[in-house]
């Protein structure tokens, strides 16, 4: 039960007015608690142990000159401020500290309660320093007034861990003078769901990877038994065949779907860089470090998956680093000494025979056997010819419509050739064919249009003759080999348009060339 009354008396205005309803508490030795004046209006908050009436009480504070009404109120008018003030902190799924200039806190909401595992009357009237660490921004931004935003915090005490970014501003008064701050936490969590929401790459399932032979049958139904597991999976096969897909569709087949994917290519990167790719690095690591640092790939796709493409470009150095990745679910940035633990499924891929580098010592065999738990073998295209119609018409129809042309049909002699061709690119040089063949084409692909890699001029270098180019440039040379391969293609096709969907150039590309090398159509 509440010891307190609160009364509301609504008054004219006039001098003396607030003095008049004071001696009335003071007649019988009310203790008065709280008072807020405004127009009109006297709101006060009493002990409830007086020695009349509350009717009576209220009966003559009436009675005093200009009070026109005198009622009972649940709450005082800052207390209401206070309680929507509150819900509105609670609302948000931010973390809200504030403190006053002296460092204690005085605001501390139910998120921030969740961020840094601490209830709300453990913090309250605390010195902020005592409640999150001695070097909280927040500290000196009270003391400079200088705001900061986005700074990453990572606080261990015992078994408790928060992990959060956080951005502050000072509370100025009138002169300029800082008398407190506010920090706003968002947790790492929700910060990496956030990111993962805004760049959410287009994803694609087992139906997307099309083709009705038993050979893409067979390991579209393995990758579908694994997909639920938390198994690292090795993707094999040859430069083209959607090794990529199918790590995707891995990830949506799996519990993970709605966490990231993060995909990082072995091979495109320098070493140094690759580490701080994945592992991150702590701020002032080395020279460059971003301020505050940076999390890496691995902490990014926390609760979902990294897929490393072409793991058997990773340097040596990095493979022992990811062997105890997997061994311990724990990462150190570089430059920390600190372990971060993560919940990461990893899935690798390589056209590389792993097993003789591991014979040749450029792979180690220990990791070798820690990703190889699942392997998946795709197969060429030339295994599965039974597949290139249906992979063709589904090119043709979404090639069109991105190169906004009409509805493209193809012939049975272009299909034929397509079926004949043993296709060393894999189904990316079938796409590669069919765009080709979509630029160049009128409404139909004919025999013509199909221009496989055997097909293309031979810009080789006639090793014999070398001994002549070897006293020229690179760049004549080169002007040389452009020369005679476009002076072949429009003699093929018989218009600068088609030569240039030919050669994979723009029309304004092959014109632009045939004024430079003094070609005439």
């Amino acid at each position: 039960m509440d010891r307190f009354i609160r009364l509301k008396i609504e008054t004219r205005d006039r001098v003396g007015m607030t003095s008049d309803i004071l001696k009335t508490f003071n007649k019988y030795n009310i203790n008065l608690k709280a008072l807020e004046v405004g127009p009109g209006i006297l709101s006060v908050k009493i002990d409830n142990n007086f020695s009349i009436e509350l009717g009576v009480l209220m009966k003559e504070l009436g009675s005093i000159k200009d009070v026109i009404n005198v009622v009972r109120i649940h709450s005082m008018p800052q207390e209401l401020k206070e309680k929507y003030i509150n819900a509105v902190l609670n609302a948000t799924g931010e973390g809200i500290i504030a403190v006053d200039k002296e460092g204690i806190i005085t605001t501390f909401n139910q998120a921030a309660e969740k961020i840094l595992n601490m209830k709300k009357q453990d913090a309250i009237g605390k010195r902020v320093e005592n409640v999150i660490s001695e070097d909280a921004p927040i500290l000196s931004m009270i003391k400079t007034g200088k705001i900061y935003d986005n700074e990453e915090i990572i606080l261990q005490d015992n078994n408790k861990k928060s992990h959060y970014f956080t951005s502050g501003r000072p509370i100025i008064d009138l002169s300029g003078t800082p008398v407190g701050a506010v920090a706003s936490l968002k947790d790492i969590e929700s910060v990496m769901k956030l990111v993962h929401s805004v760049t959410k790459p287009s994803m694609n399932t087992f139906d997307d990877i099309l083709g009705n032979s038993k050979s893409i049958v067979n390991v579209k139904k393995m990758a579908l038994a694994v997909a639920k597991s938390d198994s690292t999976v090795c993707i094999r096969g040859e430069s083209g065949t959607g090794k990529e897909l199918f790590a995707r569709a891995l990830h949506m087949a799996s519990p993970r779907r709605n966490n990231p994917f993060v995909a990082i290519n072995c091979g495109a990167l320098p070493p140094t860089l690759l580490e701080s790719e994945l592992f991150g690095y702590e701020e002032g690591s080395f020279t460059g470090a971003k301020k505050g640092g940076k999390q890496g790939f691995f902490q990014y796709a926390d609760k979902g998956t990294i897929f490393l493409d072409e793991i058997g470009d990773l340097p040596s150095h990095l493979q022992v680093k990811l062997l105890r990745v997997l061994q311990e679910y724990k990462i150190r940035r570089i430059g920390s000494n600190e372990e971060i633990p993560i919940d990461v499924r990893v899935i690798t891929a390589t056209n590389k025979n792993l097993e003789k580098m591991i014979e040749s010592g450029q792979f180690r065999q220990d990791l070798y056997y820690r990703l190889n738990v699942i392997p998946l073998i795709i197969p060429p295209l030339r295994e599965r010819k039974e597949d290139i119609p249906m992979l063709v018409n589904e090119f043709v129809g979404k090639l069109s419509k991105r190169l906004n042309k009409s509805k493209v049909e193809i012939t049975d002699d272009a299909m034929k050739k397509l079926c004949s061709y043993d296709w060393p690119g894999n189904v990316r040089e079938l796409s590669n064919v069919i765009e080709r063949a979509i630029n160049i084409c009128e409404d139909k692909i004919e025999i013509q249009h199909v221009i496989l890699r055997k097909d293309l001029p031979d810009t080789t270098i006639d090793i014999d003759n070398f001994s002549k180019l070897t006293s020229k440039t690179l760049n004549d040379i080169v002007a040389e080999v452009e020369r005679k391969a476009i002076k072949e293609a429009l003699k093929e096709y018989g218009s600068i348009r088609k030569a240039a969907g030919a050669l994979g150039v723009t029309h304004a590309t092959i014109i632009n060339k045939m004024k430079r090398y003094d070609i005439s159509k």
